[in-house]
């Protein structure tokens, strides 16, 4: 579904952001991207995005990240961005929600019909016509995941999907991810909720790909975790 070969990547010449990473993420799999800040997460987001030249191979459900295959990679992946803010740019959750299907040719009536339908599945259909600018944190990241689910994508990555949320509804988006079928890759500090979702995780520091495993195996490793300028779980802290 997703795939890095030896990818490489600098903001300046000669510092190299990004040193030879290779990972795959199968259809289905949920798997956790977690390191320091700094360490290349979100430049990892970037490039499977297309908004960054890179050196080495990436390629989104079998197609290469390259200009001329944008279109179709951004079609297939969808991106839910750490502030929803920056995110959702219509008034009305509805009309965020409805712009792209009908972009990519779907009917009002067809649109409408699938905006529905996730509302419902989320259980978040009392947002449907709320103005985005009245709307709780909470409830603007449900709207946010919402929003990229209504594309259909193939692949989901999720930039600090629990940041700066009420323990309510932090536990709201986590059950919200779970009931997602599709492929997903979650960039996150909250290792709790990376422990809680993911079977996998993939550990960065300083640019590279310094572990790549069961998730509970990695998030229970006290010494690579304050290794890398991480603490354990507090639900693996006082085991």
């Amino acid at each position: 579904m997703i795939e890095f070969e030896n990818v490489s990547f600098e903001y300046e010449k000669g510092t190299r952001t990004l040193e030879d990473i290779s990972f795959k993420i199968e259809a289905g799999e949920c798997v956790g991207l977690i390191g320091a800040n700094g360490a290349g997460k979100s430049t990892i987001m970037k490039i499977m995005l297309g908004l960054l030249p890179y050196e080495g191979n990436v390629r989104v459900c079998g197609k290469p990240v390259t200009k001329e295959n944008l279109a179709e990679v951004r079609r297939r992946l969808g991106f839910v961005l750490q502030d929803p803010d920056s995110q959702m740019f219509m008034p009305t959750v509805f009309e965020d929600m409805i712009f792209g299907p009908m972009n990519y040719g779907l009917s009002k009536e067809d649109a409408e019909a699938k905006v529905d339908g996730i509302l419902n599945r989320l259980g978040i259909m009392e947002l449907k016509h709320r103005y985005n600018h009245k709307i709780s944190g909470g409830q603007k990241r449900m709207a946010a995941i919402a929003t990229i689910l209504a594309m259909e994508p193939d692949a989901v990555i999720m930039d600090e999907p629990t940041v700066a949320l009420d323990p309510y509804n932090r536990r709201l988006v986590i059950n919200t991810i779970r009931t997602m079928d599709n492929t997903k890759l979650i960039a996150s500090h909250d290792l709790d909720m990376i422990l809680d979702l993911c079977s996998r995780v993939l550990l960065i520091a300083g640019g590279r790909l310094i572990a790549d495993g069961d998730a509970k195996t990695i998030l229970s490793d006290k010494e690579l975790l304050e290794a890398n300028r991480l603490e354990l779980p507090i639900a693996l802290a006082g085991l």
